[in-house]
């Protein structure tokens, strides 16, 4: 536990440090994790993540993270035309190979890439919106509400399973106390910055951020059920790997961007 808290407080500091530099310090940060997180994906699916096939999905996984309108070059690396080339290339891949390269392997770091990439990259895209640091805090605050909220919560009253065949711990009950404090949270936002969000504004990110961000928990719970794994890694004593820790902010960021739920610049 005592290393579990040291590794936690660290990490936190140094992220919400660069975060609040934001730029390319955060922009770098995201980076990063995401090839941790694409390297961790490649592992626990028992894929090498050296060979060459591996290295165009590391490319492939930064330059979706990648915020390229920023840089002036939106049309260059626009995400369809990311996402359609690197498919390409690692379908490639199986011919030039004769099939050493094998189309499920192709496939599974296609989705890796995919899910890693696009989850990073809303989170530099919310940071470089105007007042982004404003959003960007809401957001994983009310990420963090809910899981905070779903665990006190479920350990006090929880009695009724969730979702047992797929994570047995959790419970109705916490799910609930889970979407109740991040309302809580985003009508604090609202309260503290009203010109920038009204209620009713706080009120729905606030349900559906709980929602998705225990949907994106879920998700990565089944997989890793599926391949008998407790961590995804290890890089974070304590914590287990990246992908353990983000795996609610690589849904919740891309789909409150995608619903339109945070103001376009």
């Amino acid at each position: 536990m005592k290393q579990r808290i040291i590794t936690g407080v660290i990490a936190g500091l140094g992220f919400m440090i660069l975060l609040y530099l934001g730029a390319y310090w955060f922009a770098g940060l995201i980076v990063i994790l995401s090839l941790i997180g694409f390297n961790e994906f490649l592992r626990m699916n028992g894929l090498t993540p050296y060979r060459i096939t591996a290295l165009f999905g590391y490319t492939g996984t930064a330059c979706l993270t990648i915020p390229w309108n920023t840089l002036q070059l939106a049309s260059v690396g626009s995400m369809d035309r990311m996402i359609w080339l690197f498919m390409f290339i690692l379908l490639c891949a199986t011919v030039v190979s004769k099939n050493k390269v094998t189309i499920d392997h192709v496939v599974m770091m296609f989705l890796g890439m995919v899910y890693v990439g696009i989850g990073f990259h809303y989170m530099i895209e919310t940071r470089a919106m105007e007042n982004g640091m404003f959003w960007t805090l809401l957001v994983f605050f009310c990420i963090w509400a809910t899981d905070s909220g779903a665990y006190f919560t479920g350990s006090a009253i929880g009695k009724h399973p969730l979702w047992p065949t797929i994570s047995p711990k959790k419970s109705i009950e916490g799910a609930a106390g889970g979407v109740v404090l991040s309302i809580i949270v985003a009508i604090c936002f609202s309260l503290a910055s009203p010109e920038l969000l009204s209620w009713k504004q706080a009120l729905l990110l606030g349900v559906i951020i709980a929602i998705v961000g225990q949907m994106g928990d879920l998700i990565q719970s089944a997989y890793k059920r599926v391949k008998g794994i407790k961590d995804t890694g290890a890089i974070l004593p304590g914590h287990g790997g990246v992908l353990d820790r983000v795996d609610s902010w690589l849904i919740v960021f891309p789909v409150v961007h995608l619903l339109s739920l945070l103001p376009h610049t």
